[in-house]
């Protein structure tokens, strides 16, 4: 096994023990399991298979939880990006608003 050593400041150190601490492990063992789970994962992950990752987890927590999205739910694109109309509308509103 090799050794390493890793500067870190003060306060992310601290941090680091408590978490140790209330996982009942060592700030060694912290890092080398995240090393090694990082090795596993094939090292850096990029931000679009971050994204990747992060919507499958969310499109499966969905699903475990029942949610169901249909697209007819959604706005149409011309209701979304009109804002005269939404202008419109908030106008409308002020006007039925009575005066303070």
């Amino acid at each position: 096994m090799k050794n390493i050593t890793v500067s870190v400041d003060e306060e992310t150190y601290r941090q680091a023990r408590i978490v140790a601490a209330e996982r009942g492990t060592s700030v060694s063992a912290l890092v080398r399991n995240f090393l090694r789970k990082m090795a596993q994962d094939g090292a850096v992950e990029s931000p679009n298979k971050r994204l990747l990752r992060t919507l499958a987890e969310i499109d499966e927590s969905m699903r475990a939880r029942g949610s169901q999205f249909s697209a007819a739910d959604r706005l149409a694109r011309e209701d979304l990006y009109d804002r005269a109309a939404r202008r419109r509308e908030d106008e409308e509103a002020l006007k039925r608003e009575p005066p303070r």
